[in-house]
């Protein structure tokens, strides 16, 4: 999985690139026998990919790039047992919950139904 986002990651950056004379400048690659690997890699475009982790397990890393406007973007990310959590000032954030929903899961919460309470019941036990 990890393989095949490194790869769609660096395609995706090659179509982005303007075609002129980009270079690789850095490449570091390490892969070892219990699975875990590195790699480092700069462009002279100004792009860098750098991951660290041990395959199928985890992996972290961040790249980064400037766009065609003159945008730095730089993205970090992890991904684990629990998916893919990238971080960067550039991706979208939801808007905020508005009040009236956040009172209204309020009411739900203190006002649990019959059906709730018997499962609330059923949990307590299992636990």
């Amino acid at each position: 999985m990890y393989k095949l986002l490194l790869v769609v990651a660096l395609f995706g950056c090659a179509l982005a690139a303007p075609l002129n004379d980009d270079t690789i400048t850095k490449f570091l690659a390490n892969q070892d026998t219990d699975g875990t690997y590195a790699y480092d890699v700069e462009q002279s475009s100004g792009l860098h990919i750098q991951e660290e982790g041990q395959s199928g397990h985890y992996a972290r890393g961040s790249f980064g790039y400037i766009s065609p406007e003159g945008t730095p973007v730089q993205l970090f990310y992890t991904a684990d047992e629990f998916g893919f959590h990238p971080q960067s000032d550039l991706l979208p954030t939801p808007p905020p919950i508005p009040e009236a929903i956040l009172r209204s899961i309020q009411y739900i919460q203190e006002h649990p139904t019959p059906e709730e309470l018997a499962d609330r019941a059923v949990r307590a036990q299992q636990i």
